[in-house]
């Protein structure tokens, strides 16, 4: 969590063609986790994780998780 100031990261994209692949955080921690000894272990697989795990929303505005993801936080 260091890598996203200890906050999910909160992006406002209006369509999925808006979601990038990878960020600045995901590149630092693929980066960190490599020169741990990680192989296979690229900035794109590391940004899923960080979708999945709630480190970053990606909910695009108008996705009606989005509003419940934020009130639950």
């Amino acid at each position: 969590w260091r890598f996203v100031n200890d906050e999910p990261i909160v992006n406002e994209f209006r369509t999925l063609a808006d979601l990038p692949a990878t960020s600045r955080e995901s590149d630092a921690l693929s980066k960190d986790l490599k020169s741990r000894g990680f192989k296979f272990i690229g900035s794109t697989v590391i940004y899923a994780h960080m979708q999945a795990t709630g480190m970053v929303n990606d909910h695009v505005l108008d996705c009606f998780r989005r509003r419940q993801i934020l009130d639950a936080g």
